[in-house]
């Protein structure tokens, strides 16, 4: 399958009349950058988007997906998307084109149109986290370890309804040893286990946070920006438990788990998803 990184949105840069510029950069998964273009930034619409994307789909044909991390340049792919017929996936991993971003960041400083505006090329506003809906709430949730050899083994085989093991966060292809831990947290959501998976699985897990405050949390990134309060503690063994969920991530290369199940028999697993932060 062909996919185009894209990001669409404006730089520290201006044209000959003062207007700020857009760029529209698409780079393939390998980083190879497949297009780029400026555009004023009163001039930005989807036809101006489309007619872009149109030519550079004169090169390489079009794409079968656009991946897209910028919530402000998401609602103008997906219109451009629908009309020719190529879907368009809101997600924060975009890994080469980030790159690419903060490669040209010292070229735009470079340049005599520059604004001098302290500019980074990833920064995107996030909005306070929400408690998790009551509704959902399980019956009860705790930090587990799962050794890295048994996660593929022990759960890409499993009847489970929702699971979510991206190729590039396996353990294997991470190059982890079998025995490092990853670090996850486990719920057991009783009745509400499903609703919960479900629910999981339509908000797109990223990664699951330990925030030492008063009280501490567990915050959830979601979505493109999204975060979501899944836990609040102030008892010390359940803290203690939240420092080594942490440090194990520096040992797992930032990989982790969330495990919902109906109970703690371990007969059924409802979701599974592996998570990195982005």
């Amino acid at each position: 399958m062909k996919v185009w990184q894209a990001d669409f949105y404006r730089r520290p840069l201006q044209d000959e009349t003062g207007q700020v510029l857009w760029e529209l950069l698409i780079c393939d998964i390998t980083g190879n950058v497949i297009y780029q273009s400026f555009c004023p930034q009163p001039d930005v619409t989807h036809n101006w988007l489309l007619s872009q994307v149109k030519i550079a789909a004169t090169k390489t044909g079009l794409p079968d997906a656009m991946h897209v991390f910028r919530p402000q340049s998401f609602n103008l792919f997906q219109e451009v998307g629908q009309q020719l017929e190529i879907k368009v996936e809101a997600t924060r991993r975009t890994p080469t084109l980030k790159q690419r971003l903060q490669e040209r960041t010292l070229d735009y400083q470079q340049q005599e149109n520059y604004t001098g505006e302290a500019y980074n090329p990833l920064s995107l506003d996030k909005p306070p986290p929400v408690p998790l809906p009551e509704n959902l709430w399980g019956d009860r949730w705790r930090f587990a370890g799962i050794p890295a050899g048994d996660i593929e083994e022990g759960f890409a085989q499993r009847p489970i309804p929702i699971l979510q093991m991206p190729n590039e966060l396996l353990p294997l292809q991470l190059g982890l040893a079998s025995t490092i831990a990853v670090p996850g947290v486990v719920i057991d959501g009783g009745r509400q286990s499903m609703s919960l998976a479900r629910w999981l699985q339509e908000i797109q897990p990223v990664a699951l946070n330990y925030i030492p405050g008063a009280p501490d949390g567990l915050i959830l990134e979601a979505g493109l920006v999204e975060r979501w309060v899944m836990a609040t503690f102030e008892d010390e063994e359940v803290a203690a438990a939240a420092r080594l969920y942490e440090q194990r991530q520096q040992t797992s290369q930032g990989l982790h788990f969330l495990l919902v199940q109906p109970d703690d028999s371990g007969m059924t697993y409802t979701g599974f998803w592996l998570l990195m932060a982005d």
